[in-house]
């Protein structure tokens, strides 16, 4: 949606208030998720500061369309087809949602174009910290729509395990 490309960037783009009439900027343990790119990052670096976080968050832009713009997913490995009269746009993805630290997490409905993500990443975004730090934590989860198998529709769950970045388990979408 367009509220989540937010026109500048910071570690804690918001404050939180209470009930006692007191807002609270920067003054806690808190967090924000960013979408990131797939810039890789150096394992001894314990976090990221300043003005190299840009190399990190991915960047976005608001744009008019003369329709509605909607993902569709195929929850198998095949690109799906827009139906009649509509233009593809991109093929990608389907991601769900994400969580960091604790239960927090967040997502969109899979009919948004922000479900429908080009290129694969394990965790596709970054965690930040209201004292200026971002970095990828071994706590945070993605959430990704499977590749399912119609023929086993009500079966139990084959476990299978996704190795490196192949993303053959994960729903295609467009």
């Amino acid at each position: 949606t367009m509220g989540s490309c937010l026109q500048m960037f910071s570690t804690m783009p918001f404050l939180f208030c209470n009930m006692d009439s007191t807002c609270r900027y920067a003054s806690r343990n808190d967090y924000s998720y960013w979408l990131s790119t797939d810039m890789h990052m150096p394992s001894d670096v314990p976090f990221i500061t300043g003005d190299s976080l840009a190399q990190y968050v991915s960047r976005c832009s608001v744009c008019e369309a003369p329709g509605n713009v909607i993902a569709f997913h195929s929850q198998n490995n095949t690109i799906p087809s827009c139906p009649f009269g509509w233009q593809p746009l991109w093929q990608g993805y389907s991601f769900v949602m994400q969580t960091g630290v604790g239960s927090e997490g967040s997502g969109q409905p899979l009919s948004s174009p922000g479900s429908c993500l080009e290129n694969f990443q394990r965790i596709p975004f970054i965690e930040c910290h209201g004292q200026g730090t971002c970095n990828y934590y071994s706590d945070s989860y993605s959430y990704w729509l499977a590749a399912l198998d119609p023929s086993q529709m009500f079966s139990k769950p084959t476990t299978q395990i996704l190795k490196d970045n192949e993303p053959s388990l994960i729903s295609r979408c467009q």
